[in-house]
């Protein structure tokens, strides 16, 4: 096998067709490479022959047996059996649906077989039925050891992938290695040829702190820090300088109804240093919710206009760019600038003329959701895009946007998702990162209590009186429909409940719904059509619902602290006293009650996410692996800090390197070399 072959198909193996080859897909097994990097969870151990007399009913077991006779019955649906025996017993082996010449070849009258698999006792007879290997006295070792068990989809049989997955690994070649010798040995790793043999051949891959274990993270670290070094050094290219005085930010901020904070200046310094440098700004803006980035980006945006420039606006939904088209207005009315909103729904002659007042520079903002991001779509002057909660982009996607604006566009991502630190250079690395840490003057803390569910008829009176109040209230639960495994509340249950109380006031949302239905609901409960709004957790982090300021979270404890966090910024966005109630049911856990401990004690985004880290591990942030943050299959940012770190300090040392051979495999390992080799922007 050449080294490019693991690059191929898996239907280039022998034994893999179309059939096999689709449920492979479902296990996201496309290439020869992820053979090699699906790596097992388990084991069955077959590792002893077992005497007849000695056997254990419903374990997985080997055997060494003489056949004594084949019993092939001639009535239908009756299985074939072959008796086999060793000097302390008998035992039935056992076939449904099996030919009987395939039998005869594989139990050759009195001569020794070697068969492993779950033993039964039916009608006072031990008994393997359909065992999971027959082999000869010769091929023993094949059979009787420690047998790897991969993770595998319905409709592959296990046998047949284990024959597949070891003859790639049996028949890899030597890869020379992309690292030294001395550094491998300097940092206690193993070579990579050594790594994948004994992850898939031993425990080590059960131990994630093993050497083989610890080699394939680094790798995967390395191929990460490659990607982001690579795509910062070719979207940071030297610019024409924006030139602008602070004269109309001055103006705008005096304007504003509040003071910035000072962590808002310190940020705005920092976008507009970037703004008037020769190198292209590539930033991240992170703030926690509610504080304060869309200002920000709005006092950047009038600097970059008044520049001779265009500037472009994205957020992931209409909703909140529409309210941010409406702020914009606002705050911009007596500036003159000419502001457009533009989404997938604006109607085909209005789309014309904005395209045709895009390409004829006649538009200064441009508003709207990713669709502006299409190919038909052209500026005159593009000079900077911002783009709002920009999670679901990956490196990939920020190098097209930086390719679409063009050598002098400037790109400023916001994201209210703290991030915790150890997170920031494997997710980041290829950007500058700005922080909001303060929240505006005028916003009040956000009241945070606990209850348990037993109690709930004691917030009725409460809620009422928020109804009659005018402010809003938002009723979340964990799942949508009631489940017969988990004791969990029920979105649609909870609106049932909900409704009765309190008719004609309760609307529901929930992930099942089309993505028009959903922005309907939020228009209408945005303008005041409804007083509750019972959902799951689809609500949308950054819009302003400015009367909601009660939020009531169901199963607190199923959240996870950052979750729970971004949940309860949904209120106490309009100025008036916002309050979070955690309903909990008994018997929580210890880290269920840190949890909400910890949320009473802060609303600091950051300080949550360090601790939400801590306290679930990587693996379990759900709020991670919805926003597509967690992208490593191997690394865990707890368990193997050091290892980050390390690969940090690699990464810089090697990057003059990046081109070489060696790391172009490593790179197209962890699917990064199409990232890398886009066209130069």
């Amino acid at each position: 096998m050449k080294k490019e072959f693991i690059f191929n198909e898996v239907n280039k193996l022998d034994g893999i067709g179309p059939q096999l080859s689709k449920y492979l897909k479902k296990r996201k097994i496309e290439k020869i490479k992820d053979i090699i990097l699906n790596l097992p969870y388990s084991e069955t151990d077959r590792s002893k022959i077992v005497n007849l007399n000695s056997l254990e009913v419903g374990k997985i077991q080997s055997i060494k047996v003489k056949v004594k006779k084949l019993n092939f019955p001639r009535i239908r649906n009756l299985p074939n059996k072959i008796i086999c025996e060793d000097e302390t017993g008998k035992i039935d082996i056992v076939y449904f649906n099996s030919r009987e010449g395939y039998l005869r070849k594989l139990y050759p009258i009195n001569e020794y077989v070697i068969i492993s698999g779950k033993i039964n006792y039916f009608n006072k007879s031990y008994q393997i039925t359909n065992p999971d290997y027959v082999t000869s006295i010769e091929n023993k070792d094949y059979v009787v050891k420690n047998i790897p068990k991969y993770a595998l989809t319905k409709g592959i049989n296990e046998k047949k992938y284990r024959s597949i997955s070891e003859k790639v690994i049996n028949d890899l070649p030597v890869i020379s290695d992309w690292l030294e010798d001395t550094f491998i040995k300097e940092n206690n790793l193993i070579s990579w040829n050594e790594c994948i043999k004994k992850l898939h051949y031993s425990n080590d891959s059960k131990n994630i702190q093993s050497k083989s274990y610890r080699r394939i993270v680094f790798d995967e670290l390395c191929a990460n820090f490659l990607t982001l070094s690579e795509n910062r050094k070719r979207i940071k290219k030297i610019k024409i300088p924006k030139k602008f005085t602070n004269k109309y930010s001055e103006i705008l901020i005096k304007k504003l109804p509040f003071e910035l904070t000072l962590s808002q200046k310190e940020v705005l310094d920092e976008i507009n240093y970037d703004l008037l440098s020769n190198r292209r700004m590539f930033r991240i803006l992170q703030g926690d919710v509610g504080s304060g980035k869309t200002i920000v980006s709005l006092i950047a945006i009038i600097n970059v206009i008044k520049s001779g420039y265009q500037c472009a606006l994205m957020s992931p939904t209409e909703i909140l760019s529409k309210q941010h088209f409406e702020l914009a207005k606002n705050i911009f009315k007596k500036d003159n600038l000419k502001i457009e909103y533009l989404t997938g729904k604006t109607d085909y002659k209005k789309r014309k003329e904005i395209l045709n007042n895009l390409k004829n520079g006649e538009i200064d903002l441009i508003i709207g959701t990713h669709s502006l991001f299409q190919k038909k779509i052209n500026f005159q002057n593009l000079g900077l895009i911002v783009i709002d909660e920009q999670h679901k982009f990956g490196v990939k996607q920020r190098s097209d946007l930086a390719k679409k604006g063009g050598n002098n566009c400037d790109v400023l991502l916001m994201s209210a998702t703290p991030i915790p630190r150890t997170m920031m250079m494997s997710l980041y690395g290829d950007m500058d990162v700005s922080k909001i840490l303060e929240k505006p003057k005028n916003r009040k803390k956000i009241i945070t209590l606990s209850k348990p569910e037993k109690k709930i008829n004691e917030l009725w009176p409460f809620i009422k009186k928020q109804i009659k109040e005018g402010n809003q209230i938002f009723w979340v639960c964990p799942l949508i429909e009631d489940s017969a495994f988990l004791e969990y509340s029920s979105a649609k249950k909870k609106y049932q409940i909900i409704e009765k109380k309190f008719p004609n006031t309760v609307s529901l949302i929930h992930g099942d719904l089309e993505k028009d239905e959903k922005e309907k609901i939020l228009k209408k409960f945005l303008i005041g059509d409804k007083s509750i709004l019972v959902s799951t957790t689809v609500i949308e982090v950054g819009i302003d619902f400015p009367n909601a300021n009660l939020i009531i979270i169901e199963n607190a404890n199923k959240f996870g602290l950052a979750q729970l966090h971004q949940l309860r910024g949904r209120v106490g966005r309009g100025g008036k006293q916002g309050t979070c109630i955690l309903l909990f049911k008994d018997g929580l856990s210890k880290n269920a009650i840190k949890r909400i401990k910890i949320l009473k004690k802060s609303d600091d985004g950051f300080f949550i996410a360090e601790e939400d880290l801590k306290l679930r591990g990587f693996g379990d942030l759900v709020g991670f692996q919805q926003s597509g943050i967690k992208n490593f299959k191997f690394a865990d940012p707890i368990n193997h800090n050091d290892l980050f770190k390390l690969a940090e300090k690699f990464v810089k040392n090697v990057i003059s390197d990046i081109n070489h051979e060696k790391f172009t495999f490593l790179l197209k390992l962890f699917d990064k070399a199409e990232i890398i080799n886009f066209d130069n922007v």
